[in-house]
């Protein structure tokens, strides 16, 4: 989208940096109403609406809105909610340091936590994964330790740590 259409952008919606919900400024068409929420969950989690006929990230519109211009790199969602566009909660980053906060433990993940491996002899793992190397934490009595370690190390580790 365009630097000129981000202008006509702000003709027909309102941003709220506080709630970070956008609100139609205008009647858009015959099933919507001033005041009305703009935009809607799709398949990824995100928010998003079709404007001046190219879909727009809520998110990345939410970055332009404030900043006057449209975001270079990735924008991410500091606490991981994909629905929270309030502008304190976004941040224009590289794709790599956005990656960090998108990890999320895997669906066979035993133990539930991400970083942590439930092993044969009643030990739990705790590993990272930093510049493309598997990096082993430890082996821990609980699961609860072995994340702690995990955590611990991500803050140290990951350049823009959300947690």
């Amino acid at each position: 989208m365009q630097r000129d259409n981000l202008m006509r952008a702000r003709e027909f919606m309102n941003y709220d940096p506080d709630t970070g919900l956008f609100t139609w400024r205008v009647k858009p068409n015959r099933n919507k109403r001033v005041g009305d929420c703009v935009g809607s969950r799709a398949g990824n989690g995100y928010l998003r609406t079709r404007l001046f006929g190219v879909d727009v990230s809520l998110h990345r519109l939410a970055w332009a809105f404030m900043h006057g211009d449209w975001p270079t790199q990735d924008i991410d969602h500091i606490n991981g909610d994909r629905t929270d566009n309030r502008i304190a909660n976004l941040r224009d980053v590289p794709r790599r340091i956005n990656a960090q906060n998108l990890r999320r433990a895997r669906s066979n993940n035993i133990s539930g936590l991400l970083g942590v491996a439930t092993l044969a002899n009643g030990k739990f793992l705790a590993r990272i994964h930093v510049n493309g190397k598997n990096v082993r934490l430890g082996l821990f009595t609980s699961p609860a330790e072995a994340h702690s370690a995990y955590i611990a190390a991500k803050r140290e580790l990951h350049e823009g740590c959300a947690v």
